[in-house]
């Protein structure tokens, strides 16, 4: 390895980018205010939902919080089941930045390599439709949050 900190196994700086990606959409869910402000969609594959950061208290916690952000206004929650199919290629965690002017998005996906960020036309298209086919695949919100609770309570 070249100099230079390291988080976890990834160089610091590339540790700093995630962290802020995530900063990023916690600060877009957590916003309650209304004007001005895009729709926040968020599909979740229930292996993420799954998956124990500390206990279970903090496990449910986190489920939790889920739930009461997916009641705000401008925030749609969405999960993936285990049990279905036809999201292939959906693999990562993405954020997809979209608004008026397509020209002007952007989007960022985890890879094992650091985030990759995206503003070429052609890719941004092919996003788009990824997102949309896992958005169609995935359970309405309202089930979705019946789900997060199913599984709050599992715990």
């Amino acid at each position: 390895m070249s100099g230079g900190a390291t988080l976890g196994r990834a160089p610091l700086r590339e540790g700093c980018q995630r962290v802020r990606q995530r900063c990023i959409v916690q600060c877009l869910w957590a916003d309650d205010r209304t004007d001005g402000i895009s729709l926040t969609e968020t599909v979740i594959h229930e292996a993420t939902l799954r998956i124990r950061v500390g206990d279970r208290a903090a496990t449910r916690a986190q489920l939790f919080r889920i739930l009461e952000l997916s009641e705000v206004d401008h925030v749609v929650v969405r999960v993936i089941p285990f049990e279905l199919d036809g999201f292939g290629g959906a693999g990562s965690a993405m954020v997809y930045a979209g608004g008026p002017v397509p020209q002007l998005d952007t989007m960022v996906r985890d890879s094992p390599n650091g985030p990759v960020f995206v503003d070429a036309a052609a890719q941004l298209s092919r996003y788009r439709t990824l997102f949309r086919r896992v958005e169609a695949v995935s359970l309405d919100p309202g089930r979705s949050r019946d789900f997060i609770h199913r599984l709050a309570k599992e715990l």
